[in-house]
């Protein structure tokens, strides 16, 4: 199956602000970086069809364009499900045979290869999410073509999905689809794993107090 990947990217005043603490004044080229990287990574992905990021800002449109993103605007309000579901809608009408996923866009260390094997797990199931590291949150949420994406992202979102009916994916070895990134610490556990480039290039102003390497 091939997929169309629905990627939200916040208003970059707006965004990673609990890494503000790390990051100063860099916090929103740090969140611009790590939603580049993790487009960047999903466009590489060998079962992805198209990758529709919803954004309404301005330079994140335009980047990501950039990197061969179909950008969508037009977000109807009320948070990320409902930008989710825009997409969604955007994305199967488009490319009505493909699957319609869900994916974080803070995953900075994401590798291609590990994607795919997530996908390739989800193409078994009508609806199927994977969790983030921690175990409570969620980092991608897959629907088949028919199927109705319903995305109860944000907080407690694992336990959501489940009582949705949303089959919970155990696939090993995919920690760069798990390790989403919110905080400091998060960011040093990505970077253990190894960040993309411009996510690692912003590492040097930003003390995450980790090993930086390459991915």
């Amino acid at each position: 199956m091939r997929w169309s990947l629905i990627v939200p990217v916040k208003h970059l005043g707006l965004a990673k602000t609990r890494l503000a603490r790390a990051a100063g004044d860099r916090r929103e080229d740090l969140a611009l970086a790590i939603a580049c990287d993790t487009v960047a990574a999903a466009r590489s992905c060998a079962a992805t069809g198209a990758v529709f990021a919803v954004t309404e800002d301005p330079r994140a449109r335009a980047e990501l364009s950039r990197l061969g993103a179909v950008v969508i605007g037009g977000e109807p309000g009320g948070g990320l499900n409902p930008a989710l579901e825009h997409g969604a809608r955007v994305a199967a009408a488009r490319l009505p045979g493909s699957g319609v996923c869900a994916l974080s866009a803070d995953l900075p260390a994401l590798r291609p290869a590990e994607l795919e094997r997530v996908l390739a797990a989800a193409s078994a199931h009508g609806r199927s999410f994977l969790p983030d590291s921690p175990g409570v949150g969620t980092t991608l949420l897959a629907a088949a073509p028919g199927q109705r994406l319903a995305p109860a992202f944000e907080g407690a979102s694992r336990a959501r999905h489940l009582a949705g009916g949303a089959r919970e994916l155990l696939v090993p070895g995919v920690e760069s689809v798990r390790r989403d990134v919110d905080t400091p610490e998060d960011l040093a556990a990505a970077a253990v794993l190894g960040v993309g480039p411009r996510t690692r290039e912003l590492l040097g102003l930003v003390p995450v107090g980790a090993p930086r390497n390459a991915s």
